[in-house]
């Protein structure tokens, strides 16, 4: 869950009232038509899930991440496959230049220069509920060699919802597994679909609904599909979803998009992975934390992860 301006850092009364309407699929469930997950952290709550495991160790701080689930996939994404997806017909106008600027910083988000990423790869799946350090054990998030990036589709058939629902937005992510030949639970345990919208539009109500950006997962005949809703964040200006205050207009859907890229790889079923006892996921400790990463590709703004071994927020591993 990214919160959206600079004013607007911390989740107000309104969004925690919001935690009436959560609804936490059953992991493994497949149903292409069943309604998205629309979870409790997707709102930047405590997770439903915590106080499933009354018995596991407790963890060491309110801001220490622990595991939530014990279950061999849904936790996290070991090998993360990003699938770019510019819906509608209004990406013939890209005034801000998201589409090129979102595929040169995935295409570059790898190996050495990726000294963000690696935050990533002290968590894990596979073990006992309640664990806050992996150790050598489980199967770890490993750190991409090659771009993350494997597909980009700009699906122009027909305009996007001018306010798509959560439900559409999981729909899309659907259509977006069948055009990349997804279609069983195997690719999709590491698959994850990012919706951008086109200037113009309005989301799940965005910018009005509390949110920069917002990762969830939706069942499917596919299996569970993990899917962003990103908002073209540049339509709010300079300064938005950012805390660089350079006027670089790119910064805020940068900084927006690699806290959703890590929820996912580290939460990959809402609320199955990475969770703690005060805002919810990795990036939500840390939003007010950016910083430039330069990549092969160019210079991108990163936000601030939260690090179980650093015991802190980081921008780098």
């Amino acid at each position: 869950m990214r919160i959206p301006t600079s004013t607007s850092r911390g989740v107000g009364s309104a969004l925690a009232a919001l935690t009436a309407l959560a609804v936490v699929a059953l992991p493994g469930a497949s149903s292409a038509n069943a309604a998205p997950n629309r979870s409790a952290n997707h709102y930047g709550v405590k997770s439903l899930h915590a106080a499933a495991h009354p018995a596991a160790a407790r963890a060491t701080s309110q801001y220490t991440l622990s595991l939530t689930t014990s279950m061999a996939h849904g936790a996290v994404s070991p090998t993360p496959k990003v699938y770019l997806v510019f819906w509608g017909k209004q990406w013939s106008s890209d005034k801000a230049g998201v589409a090129n600027d979102l595929q040169g910083m995935f295409k570059g988000l790898y190996g050495s220069k990726d000294t963000w990423g690696t935050i990533l790869s002290q968590y894990c799946e596979g073990l006992s509920a309640g664990t806050t350090n992996c150790g050598s054990g489980g199967t770890h998030v490993i750190h991409p060699s090659s771009t993350p990036l494997a597909g980009t589709w700009f699906d122009n058939a027909a305009n996007e919802p001018s306010n798509a629902s959560a439900s559409q937005l999981a729909g899309e992510a659907k259509k977006a597994a069948a055009h990349f030949g997804n279609t069983t639970q195997t690719p999709n345990y590491n698959a994850q679909y990012v919706i951008v919208s086109a200037s113009g539009t309005h989301p799940d109500g965005f910018p009005n609904s509390g949110f920069c950006a917002w990762h969830d997962y939706t069942s499917s005949s596919y299996g569970n599909l993990a899917y962003t809703n990103l908002p073209y964040v540049p339509d709010e200006g300079a300064g938005a979803c950012t805390t660089l205050a350079d006027g670089r207009l790119l910064s805020g859907i940068e900084s927006t998009e690699t806290h959703e890229y890590a929820e996912t790889v580290t939460d990959f079923w809402p609320t199955d992975g990475w969770n703690n006892n005060a805002n919810g996921e990795i990036g939500d400790e840390c939003e007010n934390q950016d910083a430039y990463l330069t990549l092969s590709t160019g210079k991108y703004d990163v936000q601030g992860l939260w690090s179980n071994s650093a015991n802190k927020c980081v921008t780098k591993g």
